[in-house]
């Protein structure tokens, strides 16, 4: 178990120890922080303001509204003062639209993500920083413990998270939501209390509702951190046996497919090759998270016993190709259409970045090629319906549609004639093969 942290507000030499141990920053460093307005993100943004300040840097603070209270616009529009009183610039983003009527929590979740990264990106902002701390890593190691997680799970939230616009930073996971609130004290500056924190509909508010009993049994905060830490290690260490295993064992196509050599795959420790397993499927089939332990655990098996005839999993199609596997995209689960305009682009099915070329009319929707389709293909010329594509494969293929039909397939090179704008389709999924490993930050040497 760690040592006791020191009481009463974090000091702005404490705070440059923490960032240096993050690195990766610019000579003048510019970073967002996402303000919620309550002690915790406050407290940060006081913080990255004098730090990045002291270097030359400056911090933007993004609120987000998400409408869900009658009051949180006025509240948004009150933490804004406080910020812009303290010099901080400040943007209030607001979630408009509809609302689901359930998961709302898990909802505003993404809708903040995706509000904070967008702003990022149209700042230039490299780095978006987060007010998760101490208490908030314990709540999601215990909730993760109560679904069932593993070493992943367990490993709670990363002080660093890669890709989209802006890497994400945690500075704050070692120190304490109290040490954040003298924090605030120390600089005279006020807190809005969002009242979720105490209702009881949401598994962290009886989490924290049941602090004291837990604690009692020896599950307090710095404990649950510490396992978190030592799952951090644990899993950085089996993420970079699997990348090891994926070089050796896998070839990806642009069509976004792959071929696995299941020889690897099975003398490799069962961990690794679960892993690496499931990292393949999530890949290729555009899903946000891998499959579940169970079912990656009975296709493994299935393979071991030497008879495999094909699955389908994680909205992937799984099937013996001439002594390796292939693992492509299920065509029935291929069903989003998505309009785009010239010069424009979109991220369709979690897998392709389609970029359609400029020009003053032809504006498509992106949807998967299909049989027919295909057919059309084939009947433009002698040469397309010789291209060695699996079935599965083609049929999933993104393509360019109007109101006279098939209009481009990029990855076919075909082009409706008289069709006046070309496009482009990249494999870009949401889940990448092999990224770097979880990352754990130590005193001594930083990330690794």
């Amino acid at each position: 178990m760690s040592e006791p942290a020191p009481a009463g507000p974090i000091s702005a030499p404490e705070f440059a120890v923490r960032m240096d141990r993050l690195g990766g920053f610019e000579a003048r460093p510019r970073v967002a922080v996402g303000v919620s307005g309550g002690a915790d993100s406050l407290g940060l943004a006081l913080l990255v303001q004098t730090w990045a300040a002291e270097r030359g840097g400056d911090a933007l603070a993004l609120i987000v509204d998400h409408g869900l209270r009658a009051e949180s616009a006025a509240e948004a529009a009150r933490v804004g003062g406080w910020l812009q009183a303290r010099g901080i610039a400040h943007a209030i983003l607001r979630w408009d639209g509809e609302k689901p009527a359930t998961g709302i929590q898990e909802a505003a979740r993404a809708a903040r993500h995706r509000l904070l990264s967008e702003r990022c990106r149209e700042e230039g902002i490299l780095h978006l920083a987060l007010a998760h701390h101490r208490d908030d890593q314990a709540e999601t190691v215990l909730l993760r413990f109560a679904r069932g997680s593993g070493i992943d799970g367990l490993a709670g939230m990363a002080p660093v998270r890669a890709g989209g616009a802006a890497r994400v930073i945690r500075p704050l996971l070692d120190l304490s939501h109290d040490r954040l609130v003298a924090t605030c004290r120390a600089f005279g500056q006020e807190w809005i209390e969002d009242p979720s924190n105490r209702n009881p509909r949401f598994a962290r508010a009886r989490l924290r509702a049941a602090g004291e009993a837990l604690a009692a049994e020896g599950l307090d905060a710095p404990r649950l951190a510490d396992l978190a830490r030592r799952a951090a290690r644990a899993r950085n260490a089996l993420e970079a046996g699997t990348a090891a295993l994926l070089a050796e064992a896998v070839e990806v196509h642009p069509e976004g497919w792959l071929r696995l050599d299941p020889t690897p795959l099975l003398g490799a420790p069962e961990e690794i090759g679960l892993r690496a397993l499931a990292r393949c499927i999530a890949a290729i089939g555009g899903a946000a998270y891998p499959p579940r332990d169970e079912a990656a655990e009975r296709l493994l098996a299935d393979i071991a016993g030497g008879r495999f005839r094909g699955r389908t999993l994680g909205g992937c199609r799984i099937v013996p190709l001439r002594g390796l596997l292939m693992i492509a995209r299920e065509p029935v689960g291929v069903t989003e259409w998505l309009d785009l305009t010239p010069g424009g682009e979109v991220w369709w099915d979690r897998r392709f970045a389609v970029r359609l070329g400029p020009g003053a009319n032809g504006a498509v929707s992106v949807a998967k090629l299909g049989r027919d389709g295909w057919q059309t293909v084939r009947s433009a010329g002698p040469d397309s319906g010789r291209i060695a594509l699996p079935e599965p494969v083609r049929e999933t293929l993104p393509a360019l549609w109007d109101g006279n039909g098939l209009a481009v397939v990029p990855h076919l090179g075909f082009r409706r004639p008289g069709f006046p704008l070309s496009a482009v389709a990249l494999h870009a999924p949401g889940v990448v093969l092999a990224g770097p490993a979880f990352p754990v930050v130590s005193d001594r040497v930083g990330i690794i």
